[in-house]
C-alpha cells in the first residue's frame, strides 16, 4: 500500500521536472494524468492516472492539520514551499472526480524592472507618491510578478514602509531601504477589507492590495489613495477601459457618480497585460497602459470610458501610454514575436495589419505630432 508520503513524493518529482522545464504551472487531477504549463501550452507528462483515492491520499499530507478544514470548505489556497529557490501558490479544490490541485511557481528571487523588459513608464508609476495604480489581466498573464518587481524597486530606492494584503503572499520582499509587512489573508488577517482598514492606522506609505473583490475593498483602496498613500492592486479585467468599467459598475447606481470622481482624481495608471509567445520560444508580456491625464481624468468623470482606447493611442508619444496594438507592433518591429503571434493576440487585428504593412490608420500611429488635446495637458499638467 501506497502512503501518503509516498503521494507527495510522486508529485514532488513533477514539480521538480516542470520547473527543469521552465513549466509555470503542474495540473494534479484525480482519474487523470498529469499535465504542465510548458511556455503557454498545457502538456501531458507521462502516462501515470493519478487515481481518486491517490489524490485524497495526496490532499491529507500535503495540508496535514488544515485537511479538515479543506474538507468543509471544498477549496482552499497556500503556499507550498519546495526548497530553498522555488515555492508554489497552491489552490487545492474538489471536482466530479474528485480532488485537483494547481501548484503555481513562485521564484525567490524578485525580478528586476530591467530584466522583465517593462515599458519606461513602469519607472515612473514607482515614483508616484499617491494615487492608485492597477495591474489587470487574466489568471496566469504575470500580473504579480509585476507588482513584485514594482514594489521590489520601491524597496530598493526609497525610504518607506509598505504593507502587502495578499491571498496568499507571493513574492517574499525582505527589508532592505523601506520596512515591508506582508499579511497574508486567513492566516494573518480575516480579510482583505480588514487588513486595509488596519492598514490606514499603520502609518505605510504604499500599500499593496492582492485583489480588490468587493465594494468595501475598492472602497477602502480609493480611500486611502485619496488620503495621501499610493496604492497598488490588481483585478481580472483585459484592459483599461473594462478596468474602470469593472470599478464603477461595482457599486450601486446612486453611488457611482461619486466613485467616478474619486477613481478620476486618484488614478495614476492602469497596466493591462497579456503573455505573449516569443520568437525564442519564451513569452513576454505585451501590455496596454493608461497614464493619467486631464484628458483622462476628463474622460472617467463624464462617462466616455468609449473614449479612453484613442485617449490612450494618441498619448503614446508624449505621455507613455500605448494600447494593446501598438504594445504588439513594438514587440513586431522589435523582432521580439511573429506577425502571426502579434495578429493573434491583437485588439483589432485588420488594423494592426494594415499598420504592419504601412499605412497609418488615424491617430492610432502614435505620430510624434502632439495633438491640441496634449498640448492643453502640457499647460495644465505636472506628469510628476
Amino acid at each position: 500500500m501506497i502512503s501518503p508520503a509516498d503521494e507527495l513524493k510522486k508529485v514532488r518529482a513533477y514539480l521538480a521536472h516542470m520547473v527543469k522545464h521552465n513549466g509555470s504551472d503542474l495540473h494534479i487531477k484525480a482519474g487523470s494524468v498529469f499535465r504542465a504549463r510548458i511556455q503557454g501550452s498545457i502538456q501531458k507528462l507521462g502516462k501515470d492516472i493519478f487515481t481518486e483515492e491517490q489524490a485524497e491520499s495526496f490532499a491529507k499530507e500535503l495540508l496535514g492539520d488544515r485537511y479538515g478544514e479543506f474538507v468543509e470548505k471544498k477549496d482552499m489556497d497556500l503556499v507550498y514551499p519546495f526548497d530553498d529557490k522555488v515555492r508554489f501558490r497552491v489552490n487545492i479544490f474538489y471536482q466530479m472526480n474528485g480532488i485537483s490541485a494547481v501548484f503555481r511557481v513562485i521564484p525567490l528571487e524578485i525580478p528586476d524592472i530591467s530584466v522583465l523588459k517593462l515599458p519606461e513608464v513602469i519607472e515612473d508609476f514607482v515614483q508616484k507618491e499617491r494615487g492608485i495604480v492597477l495591474v489587470t489581466g487574466v489568471t496566469g498573464s504575470g500580473k504579480s510578478t509585476t507588482l513584485a518587481a514594482m514594489i521590489n524597486r520601491i524597496n530598493q530606492t526609497k525610504q518607506k514602509h509598505i504593507i502587502t494584503i495578499e491571498d496568499p503572499i507571493e513574492f517574499v520582499h525582505k527589508d532592505n531601504n523601506c520596512i515591508v509587512n506582508q499579511r497574508s489573508v486567513g492566516q494573518d488577517t480575516l480579510s482583505f477589507a480588514n487588513a486595509l482598514k488596519s492598514a490606514l492606522r499603520e502609518d505605510p506609505d504604499i500599500i499593496l492590495v492582492g485583489e480588490m473583490r468587493d465594494i468595501e475593498t475598492i472602497n477602502l483602496a480609493l480611500h486611502a489613495a485619496d488620503t495621501g498613500h499610493l496604492v497598488f492592486s490588481t483585478l481580472h479585467t483585459t484592459d483599461a477601459k473594462e478596468t474602470i468599467n469593472r470599478i464603477i459598475s461595482t457599486f450601486p447606481t446612486a453611488e457611482q457618480n461619486r466613485i467616478r470622481l474619486s477613481l478620476a482624481s486618484s488614478i495614476q495608471g492602469v497596466i493591462s497585460q497579456r503573455l505573449v509567445k516569443t520568437v525564442d520560444g519564451k513569452r513576454r508580456a505585451a501590455m496596454e497602459i493608461l497614464v493619467r491625464t486631464p484628458t483622462i481624468e476628463r474622460l472617467i468623470m463624464e462617462n466616455r470610458d468609449y473614449e479612453i482606447k484613442d485617449a490612450i493611442e494618441k498619448g503614446k508619444s508624449h505621455y507613455k501610454s500605448q494600447s494593446f496594438d501598438q504594445s504588439l507592433f513594438d514587440l513586431y518591429n522589435e523582432k521580439v514575436i511573429t506577425e502571426e503571434v502579434a495578429l493573434e493576440n491583437a485588439t483589432s487585428p485588420s488594423d494592426l495589419k494594415l499598420k504592419m504593412a504601412g499605412f497609418s490608420q488615424g491617430g492610432h500611429s502614435g505620430s510624434n505630432e502632439k495633438t491640441d488635446e496634449q498640448k492643453k495637458d502640457d499647460d495644465i499638467f505636472d506628469l510628476k
